[in-house]
């Protein structure tokens, strides 16, 4: 009997998980571009379309994209995967999928800027309130909760700031009151931590993140166990359209064989500049998952595994914050993270541009907050490049 791929190891799940080779045995994982599937018979196509085993329309599912799916559920933990366009698509669709008209949502405060676009423009379009809860105090979630309550929200770490929330505490509030919770994972990538294994339902992901690593292709994608990843989302994925497209999974299905030791390698390097950035006179607030000094660290120490590559560091002001960015040399202003090639953002005038300033205020962020994704150069390099363009913010 072959071997249980969930028994393999993290790094033989991300070389060889979900892999699939045609009858020329290639090495590399096949690339099926391919919108639609031929039928040997009527019959062949009656069956398919029943449910039987195949491929239909590229909508519905592609060998490529399959692959992909399978490996990252398998490094997940999780029972299934459903891949999509795009990290946005994923986060939509996994609201979507468990939400109708009449219920009630409750989210940490601290996310994405597009996040809470479609928390707060998107879903009241269709009857769905929102009670937005300091994502670190138990206490808000019990007492967010509606009979009507069916969904928990929560990035953890959260974008920009990098708040961590008891993911394990919350999904017990959130089954108590009959709610799903769904915990956006990317800052800190499967490798890290596994909110499945700490009681969550779904979990997102932007695929363009760490998973590409390489600045290549957008995509996304849900996880979660196959009762509930077949009744919430089977149909709607199918039907609604937001499905990967066979090149960008051929290419993320590549980035997961080297996802752990780019992150491992870019954690390490992000300790070092974090350390830099903390012991500068302009740094007024330095935040680092690694840190000792993190306001969760005791939780972190518990839930994660390791810090991931993300820094929030505060400068004090609009100008100094973006003196810093103009003064950097190597490292790249952009609004991306988790790529091979550092980059640094000025967040309230980007990723949380569209955040109204009384609620950035809520989560802490004022104008002086630099956010800062480590790549996959040299640490002293990165070092030096930060500390001067520090000098001169």
């Amino acid at each position: 009997m072959a071997e249980d791929p969930r028994n393999w190891e993290p790094e033989t799940q991300a070389v060889r998980g979900g892999l699939m080779r045609t009858p020329h045995g290639e090495i590399s994982e096949a690339l099926f571009l391919t919108q639609s599937f031929a039928y040997e018979s009527a019959q062949a196509a009656d069956d398919r379309f029943a449910g039987g085993p195949g491929f239909i329309y590229q909508r519905f599912g592609n060998p490529t994209t399959q692959m992909f799916e399978d490996r990252l559920a398998l490094m997940e933990g999780a029972e299934q995967c459903k891949a999509t366009a795009s990290g946005m698509a994923a986060v939509q669709l996994s609201l979507m999928g468990l939400l109708r008209a009449g219920d009630h949502l409750v989210a940490g405060r601290a996310l994405f800027g597009s996040c809470r676009w479609i928390i707060s423009e998107w879903l009241p379009r269709f009857g769905v309130e929102t009670t937005y809860v300091d994502a670190t105090d138990l206490e808000a979630w019990k007492n967010a909760v509606r009979p009507n309550t069916r969904v928990f929200l929560v990035e953890s770490p959260a974008n920009p700031l990098l708040e961590v929330t008891a993911i394990g505490a919350v999904a017990e509030i959130a089954h108590a009151a009959g709610a799903k919770l769904v915990v956006d994972n990317v800052f800190a990538t499967p490798i890290f931590q596994k909110p499945l294994e700490l009681g969550a339902d779904i979990v997102v992901y932007s695929a363009t993140k760490h998973i590409d690593g390489q600045g290549r292709v957008l995509g996304g994608a849900i996880l979660g166990s196959n009762e509930l990843m077949n009744q919430a989302y089977k149909d709607m994925h199918r039907h609604t359209g937001p499905a990967l497209s066979p090149f960008n999974a051929w290419v993320l299905l590549k980035g997961l064989e080297t996802l752990d030791l780019r992150v491992r390698r870019q954690t390490e390097t992000a300790g070092r500049v974090a350390d830099a950035i903390a012991a500068h006179a302009r740094a007024k607030q330095t935040i680092y998952p690694g840190r000792p000094d993190h306001p969760q660290a005791a939780l972190i120490a518990n839930q994660m595994t390791g810090g991931g590559n993300v820094i929030a560091f505060d400068l004090g002001d609009r100008a100094s914050a973006w003196r810093f960015l103009d003064a950097l040399e190597i490292v790249d202003i952009s609004n991306n993270l988790g790529d091979a090639k550092s980059m640094a953002t000025h967040p309230c005038t980007t990723t949380h541009r569209s955040m109204p300033e009384a609620e950035r205020l809520e989560i802490g962020l004022t104008e002086g907050w630099v956010r800062m994704s480590v790549g996959l150069e040299g640490a002293g390099d990165l070092v030096r490049d930060v500390s001067r363009a520090l000098d001169r913010a």
